[in-house]
């Protein structure tokens, strides 16, 4: 895994801290990205260790439906389905480093925090 404060969210959902959640947009985002090779040129992983890590935390996951889209209209249209994933499973954070996409959101929710991982580290 890489360094710095995104890693420590990843170590607090393998040690059952948080608990992220899970749907089927996500999944298959995460799989595209991890299939991207040139990404991970320098990485320490090779692809089959990456499989596994995604493997490992997906276990730690809470596998979540979304049966309604709220659509709040975020600057990329692919980036919906995070907070729509957020609302579904009654999430408190939606931690990313897109935080100028995420938080333009036109439907607010305010019981949904968008924070960056070292801003959640701190609220933890």
């Amino acid at each position: 895994m890489g360094v710095g404060a995104s890693r420590k969210v990843v170590e607090l959902c393998l040690q059952e801290h948080c608990i992220p959640l899970m749907g089927a947009a996500l999944l298959a985002e995460y799989e595209d990205v991890l299939g991207r090779a040139a990404l991970f040129r320098n990485c320490r992983l090779d692809a089959q260790e990456r499989d596994e890590l995604l493997d490992i935390f997906l276990s730690c996951c809470e596998w979540t439906r979304v049966y309604y889209l709220w659509r709040p209209n975020l600057p990329d249209e692919a980036d919906n389905h995070l907070v729509e994933l957020a609302v579904a499973g009654d999430a408190r954070y939606v931690v990313t480093r897109n935080l100028r996409d995420l938080r333009a959101m036109k439907l607010r929710f305010p019981a949904l925090k968008i924070v960056s991982p070292e801003d959640f580290l701190q609220e933890q």
